[in-house]
């Protein structure tokens, strides 16, 4: 019994440790993207934090979720904020280049252009809001 339970503990730390070094691993290999001007990034402006949003037409939590907490954001921050959206059935190429295995898959650049977070599933306004918050200080 103390066996199996020293076992599940063992594979959820393993599991965490994957995770979070495999997020880390796609925050680099984006930065580097991004320095090499990635034809995703061509309507990226400098200057200006953004979210950039892989999704496909038949994502149920991008339409029901996440679009819905970009336009609000949107709304809200106006010209500070500039989302970008990729569809990844129409171009995989570009997907598979960021590391996306799954749509929604989210992308905090900051004003420089270099990424912050990354979001695997859904992200809803309160999360995207708070990543946000750390590059721009007048969200609120």
């Amino acid at each position: 019994m103390v066996e199996r339970l020293l076992i599940l503990v063992f594979l959820g730390v393993f599991a965490v440790i994957a995770y979070k070094l495999f997020t880390r691993w796609q925050v680099i290999r984006a930065n580097k993207l991004i320095s090499a001007v990635d034809p995703v990034l061509r309507d990226f402006r400098k200057g200006t934090p953004a979210v950039l949003l892989f999704t496909t037409p038949f994502c149920a939590p991008c339409k029901s979720i996440v679009l819905p907490a970009l336009e609000r954001l949107q709304r809200e921050m106006g010209d500070r904020l500039q989302v970008l959206q990729i569809d990844a059935c129409e171009r995989p190429e570009d997907a598979d280049r960021w590391g996306v295995l799954s749509a929604p898959t989210t992308f905090i650049l900051d004003a420089s252009g270099s990424t912050r977070a990354v979001n695997h599933g859904v992200a809803d306004y309160p999360l995207l809001k708070r990543q946000l918050g750390t590059l721009d200080s007048s969200v609120r």
